[in-house]
């Protein structure tokens, strides 16, 4: 059974950093991309940061440069490093794994991020 055990979100400031990861487990079959989505109340889920097994990391305009997407392969596990939070990245947070060439998709519960003004 694929689970995805996800950890880091809370409330800080504007300007603060947080720390998310996910860590994945019971996938038997390539992992393709791992990455995080989020949606705040009211608007459409979106991507925030992803990246492929072939290497590449993909990042929203709205996080670029402030928002940092890590993987550590051996343990199936990514990492969102987020710094100069801003009260617009308030949303809950999703990690998502694309896996058997991209047949399956699997999701996270999701890590509340809230940043105050």
């Amino acid at each position: 059974q694929v689970q995805l055990v996800e950890s880091g979100g809370g409330l800080v400031q504007a300007g603060g950093s947080l720390r998310l990861s996910c860590a994945a487990s019971g996938i038997s079959a390539r992992i393709n991309s791992m990455g995080w989505y989020r949606q705040a109340p009211g608007k459409q889920r979106e991507l925030v940061a992803v990246a492929t097994s072939g290497g590449s990391t993909d990042y929203a305009d709205s996080v670029k440069g402030r928002f940092t997407l890590s993987r550590d392969n051996a343990k199936n596990t990514v990492y969102l490093q987020m710094n100069s939070l801003k009260p617009e990245d308030t949303a809950l947070y999703r990690c998502n794994v694309k896996h058997n060439d991209y047949r399956s998709d699997s999701w996270g519960q999701g890590t509340q991020v809230t940043v105050s003004s």
